[in-house]
């Protein structure tokens, strides 16, 4: 098995959103600010190459948007995800699974894309399996009204019509190759996925933990329909990974890719960041 960072493309988010009711004044230590309020976001996904079956985990925001769309999320820099896979030497049409940690727009998007008449929306990854799971898939297509903008129908839609979808069941194992982590705070059924990789436990940390400076409990995305639910599940997840020092791959940090956290009297607290080669050759 190998694995690899998919760097999708950054984008830009507003501060206090992405810190719920901590004061600016203390989150701005860890995740400073432009002008506008807003913070540094990456949508970095994970590649898993196993035998025969190549598995990305989440897609970023895909290109099929309008500009006026794109234009609230300040995307910057040159990264997207055909670039990186063609760095690896893939190409889209080697996935043959794409995993979803959850439906909102900046971890799906990529999935779908417009044909080259762009009248049909079709599967970016036309030999991909694509999953989800049943619970998180009906939270999604029945929104409730506070995810409703971010679960938009040009994503999930052509995903059910293209035959290509399939549910996670509570034992992912014996279907994607590793374990599943199931966390309702952020939004119903969001799925972290578990691996074992060269001697350490890797998890992908999806919106449980957006970056190193969501580490301390409350502070919470104002974006989490429990926010009380995603403090007690990151407490608990927290404690065991400081136990057993899981290596955590961070979806939405721009800055730092890997961390690991430490059991200290004020709780748990950052221990390390590192880039993914540092640690996994």
């Amino acid at each position: 098995m190998k694995i690899y960072p998919i760097e999708t493309g950054n984008f830009k988010l507003d501060g206090g959103a992405m810190f719920g009711v901590v004061p600016k004044t203390i989150w701005q230590k860890t995740n400073p600010a432009d002008s506008n309020n807003l913070i540094d976001m990456s949508m970095r996904c994970m590649l898993i190459e196993d035998g025969e079956r190549l598995l990305l985990i989440d897609t970023g925001l895909g290109a099929k948007q309008s500009e006026k769309f794109f234009g609230y999320y300040h995307l910057f820099g040159n990264f997207s995800l055909d670039n990186s896979l063609a760095k690896l030497g893939f190409h889209r049409e080697d996935i043959t699974d794409v995993f979803l940690t959850h439906l909102h727009f900046d971890h799906c998007g990529g999935v779908i894309e417009w044909n080259v008449q762009k009248t049909v929306l079709q599967p970016a990854f036309k030999n991909a399996k694509f999953w989800s799971n049943e619970a998180h898939w009906e939270w999604a297509t029945i929104p409730n009204p506070r995810e409703k903008a971010s679960f938009l129908k040009e994503n999930i839609n052509p995903i059910k019509e293209s035959g290509q979808l399939h549910f996670i069941q509570t034992e992912a194992m014996d279907q994607v190759g590793f374990d599943v982590l199931f966390m309702d705070g952020h939004t119903e059924k969001q799925m972290l996925p578990k691996l074992k990789y060269q001697g350490k436990t890797l998890v992908f940390m999806a919106d449980l933990l957006p970056t190193v400076g969501h580490i301390p409990l409350p502070y919470v995305m104002g974006y989490d329909t429990r926010p009380l639910l995603t403090i007690k599940e990151k407490a608990s997840f927290l404690a065991e990974a400081a136990t057993h020092n899981y290596y955590l791959f961070l979806e939405h940090d721009a800055h730092n890719e890997i961390c690991t956290v430490m059991h200290t009297e004020k709780g748990v607290r950052l221990k390390d960041t590192h880039r993914f080669t540092d640690i996994f050759n």
